[in-house]
């Protein structure tokens, strides 16, 4: 689906972008009126025309706040939230030491945090307990009743921020009385950036650690708590049910069965030869034509460099080899949501590769280009992906 760009991944990031408009993450004008000022590719003007319109929203949403003015304030706040995630978005030169990723991510944090303090059902910032550290996340609840209610625990995936989890999940969740527990963990948003903690294979001890939070919450109803992870997340979500047995459900939105196989089909030959024999400079060397013409491959590996603890484009797949779940799928035990995209190429057919490979009770649902809904994770179809999503869960905790 083309949105506003001939470039792909353009195209598919004004479509995200755009799509959180239904729960208030954007503005269409304002949306197209920003990619009007864009060049195709060019990632530098993106940046700056995202950047300038969520401090121009910041700055309305702050002065509507000190006037009185509590919905107007959530609502430009929440869209200066969106934004400013689409203007760092493509910052991943040296996104460890970029002082503009700094300055933006603390920008986006303090612009939901303000939000949430107005929205219409309670929002509370938490600290879930890992390891030596905490990871940050949010409880949204449908109304401060101390009522146990189903629980949805949602994580996004390869370049997700906490913030973006309120459009992603939580708002479809609360308006149809669930509670949502989001976070982020290694790999993610602030625990990318201020702990410098990288993705972890063994996501099950992270998802363990949020359901242990969340079972000593009088609100969460501990018999009907559901996992549900985002693109990349949609095999993290997988590989931790298969070892978190107290979820009631997960949803994989998509699903990934092998996310190494995904990440790395369009590479030339004999680049992944070559980074598992160690030789990084000729994969240096190989990649260095391919990634200069194609944004979707630069920032794949940019970012992914940068969110594995990568030295080298050969050390990131190096590193991802083992993201499979083969021998792994069989053991999730839940019902199981398996969603795919009908234009999703890297991961067309790992949808029916997981289905086939559980043991559980699942469904297999396929979302099309002609219902709209058929770009990888369905951005642009938030309605009708949460549709799905919640009929289906609603229908498997009741059951």
């Amino acid at each position: 689906m083309k949105f506003l760009f001939d470039n792909e991944s353009f195209s598919f990031e004004m479509l995200r972008t755009a799509g959180y408009a239904c729960y208030g993450g954007a503005d269409l004008g304002e949306v197209l009126v920003t990619a009007r000022g864009i060049p195709e590719g060019n990632e530098a003007v993106w940046h700056d025309r995202w950047k300038t319109v969520a401090e121009r929203l910041d700055d309305i949403g702050r002065r509507a706040l000190v006037a009185g003015h509590r919905a107007s304030a959530r609502d430009a706040l929440l869209r200066a939230t969106g934004y400013y995630r689409a203007a760092d978005f493509y910052l991943r030169e040296d996104p460890a030491h970029d002082p503009e990723v700094a300055l933006l991510s603390r920008r986006v944090r303090d612009a939901f945090a303000t939000a949430a303090t107005l929205m219409d059902h309670p929002a509370e910032q938490v600290a879930i307990p890992f390891g030596d550290t905490v990871l940050p996340g949010y409880l949204f609840r449908p109304d401060d009743s101390d009522v146990a209610r189903p629980t949805l625990i949602y994580h996004g995936g390869y370049n997700s921020i906490l913030e973006e989890a309120y459009f992603a999940a939580a708002a479809g969740a609360v308006r149809r009385g669930y509670n949502c527990l989001t976070f982020d963990g290694p790999g993610q948003g602030a625990v990318l950036r201020d702990q410098q903690l990288h993705f972890r294979l063994d996501w099950e001890t992270i998802v363990s650690a949020v359901a242990d939070f969340a079972v000593k919450r009088p609100e969460v109803d501990s018999r009907h708590i559901a996992l549900m992870g985002t693109s990349f997340g949609g095999f993290l979500a997988a590989r931790a049910a298969a070892f978190e047995h107290r979820l009631a459900a997960v949803i994989l939105h998509n699903a990934i069965y092998d996310a190494y196989d995904g990440g790395t089909k369009n590479l030339p030959p004999g680049v992944l030869a070559a980074a598992n024999d160690g030789q990084d400079a000729a994969v240096d060397e190989a990649l260095a034509g391919p990634m200069a013409a194609s944004t979707n491959l630069r920032w794949w590996v940019r970012n992914g460099m940068w969110a594995f603890g990568a030295d080298t484009p050969a050390e990131l797949y190096r590193m991802t080899k083992g993201y499979t779940l083969e021998g792994i799928a069989g053991q999730i035990s839940c019902p199981t949501l398996v969603l795919e995209a009908e234009n999703d190429t890297a991961f067309r057919a790992d949808a029916l590769r997981l289905a086939e490979a559980l043991n559980c009770p699942y469904e297999h649902i396929l979302l099309t280009d002609a219902e709209g809904a058929g770009e990888h994770c369905h951005e642009g179809a938030m309605l009708a992906f949460h549709q799905h999503a919640f009929d289906w869960l609603d229908t498997v905790l009741a059951a």
